[in-house]
């Protein structure tokens, strides 16, 4: 609160958002007003604790701690070194790892982020890599590229050799695998994906990364709190470093961590090799509210309930695949083993984009995806779902019948209007979902389903929002 005493330049610190940026504050409410109305089924989105809001706003963003705790280029620190350690003890806690085996950095600003930074530790410049293809299911930071451009800093800096799935199966083609690796000869294999619905075989991996001298790096940034949890396969019995975001399966603030062995003929020096990776080669000072989120989200990832959520995470996803199945509809693999869904729409001559779009406008957020198959990453011909921010927020396998009929609902409303549009053009497609025109039905169907999504949506309740005294802001117009 200010004083009489506080000089105008600084009475601005002590006023509410609301009162003096109260733009930004509508916004803010807009979006919370979208979340509580809509359905989230992006697969790398989940819903946070209030607790962890609470500690990602605190007033730890105003220090400064380049370093590591005991060894930083600032003074006045105790507090954020104790802080850090104890986000460090917590995150080897939520993976059931002993401190004398392993060793977590917990300072990366993203999961892209925190695999540069695992990535310019194992590596030189130039050397060799193998990941899963993006269009496969793999993840841009994996050592994406294509014929006209390396995409991100993965292909720039090091070269790389994509692996894919078996076209009979569209599982990881662990044969392939073998079989490339013993002639491309990588100095690291990655495995993790953004969109590949099945578990993985990481003790194949590991043989395969022992014949050629290989590091095995795992990203479980999708999977992280089902690995926590015990439900899914564990990559720390096999891997030298695993990566992870802590915003997906793990519920909570966007940020990373880099786990890394501490034991073993690759472990010599991975420890510092890694630390000063992600500082001075990578980024800056830490974000200490941040990291505070990172270790409040990991002390709920310890408790007993924690494997209740992420048992119920898989559960909601197997449900939801097999409605849209039952349906006649295609998946890649034909269902899930954890939190996600590709829906192959090929078959139905409809886009990712067209379908992604028109949920948009009826409250269901999902995104666009490549499928195995797909000609170009760039133009996908399927969808992922994931059920972890609708698990967060209360629904049960009953609850994912009727999301699966309103994508449903969505899928046919979207070949209505691709017929009306008449043309294959996104534009087109847009203009007669969103504009009543005599003698085509489409946009009216397109209101009447979002008046049931926004009925269905707001009945649960949204983590860290008081939704009993929730009113819709400024801004936002609906059709009721």
């Amino acid at each position: 609160m200010a004083t009489s005493r506080t000089p105008d330049f600084n009475k601005p610190l002590y006023t509410p958002l609301a009162e003096i940026d109260p733009e930004v504050q509508n916004i803010i409410d807009k979006e919370t007003w979208r979340q509580f109305s809509g359905l989230e089924l992006i697969a790398s989105e989940n819903l946070t604790s209030r607790a962890t809001m609470e500690a990602n706003g605190s007033i730890l963003t105003n220090k400064y701690s380049e370093g590591l705790p005991a060894a930083r280029y600032y003074g006045g620190n105790e507090y954020v070194d104790e802080l850090e350690v104890l986000c460090q003890k917590r995150a080897l806690q939520a993976f059931h790892l002993e401190p004398s085996q392993w060793g977590v950095n917990v300072q990366p600003y993203s999961g892209s982020t925190a695999n540069f930074a695992a990535l310019t530790a194992l590596l030189h410049p130039q050397d060799r890599l193998m990941g899963l293809g993006l269009p496969d299911g793999g993840h841009l930071t994996h050592g994406y590229y294509t014929a006209k451009k390396k995409m991100t800093a993965s292909s720039i800096y090091f070269q790389s050799l994509p692996y894919g799935l078996d076209p009979a199966t569209q599982l990881i083609d662990y044969n392939g695998i073998k079989s490339s690796a013993k002639i491309y000869k990588p100095r690291l294999i990655i495995c993790g994906a953004s969109a590949y619905p099945r578990d993985w075989d990481y003790k194949t991996l590991r043989a395969i990364a022992d014949e050629n001298g290989a590091y095995l790096m795992a990203d479980i940034a999708h999977i992280g709190g089902l690995v926590a949890a015990g439900e899914q396969a564990n990559p720390f019995e096999y891997c030298d470093v695993v990566t992870t975001t802590t915003h997906k399966t793990l519920r909570g603030p966007r940020a990373g961590l880099i786990f890394f062995k501490k034991t073993g003929e690759k472990a010599q020096d991975l420890q510092k090799r890694v630390n000063d990776a992600v500082f001075p080669a990578c980024q800056g000072g830490p974000h200490n509210n941040t990291i505070a989120g990172i270790a409040t989200a990991l002390l709920q990832a310890s408790q007993p309930t924690w494997k209740a959520y992420a048992k119920q995470v898989i559960a909601n996803a197997k449900t939801l695949g097999e409605e849209l199945v039952a349906r006649g509809y295609k998946l890649q693999t034909q269902g899930t083993d954890n939190h996600l869904v590709l829906w192959d729409l090929r078959p139905l001559g409809l886009t990712g984009s067209k379908l992604e779009k028109l949920c948009d406008l009826v409250g269901i957020t999902i995104n666009k995806n490549a499928v195995s198959g797909d000609a170009s990453a760039q133009v996908p011909g399927g969808i992922r779902l994931g059920t972890s921010a609708l698990t967060s927020r209360d629904m049960l396998e009953p609850d994912m019948k009727i999301v699966a009929d309103f994508l449903h609902r969505a899928v046919q409303l979207a070949l209505v209007l691709q017929k009306e549009a008449g043309s294959k053009l996104l534009k087109d497609f847009v203009r007669v979902a969103t504009v009543e025109e005599e003698g085509k039905e489409g946009a009216q169907k397109v209101k009447q389903l979002g008046r049931e999504v926004r009925e269905f949506a707001r009945r649960w309740p949204l983590p860290g929002v008081d939704v009993s005294t929730l009113q819709r802001p400024a801004g936002i117009e609906e059709d009721e």
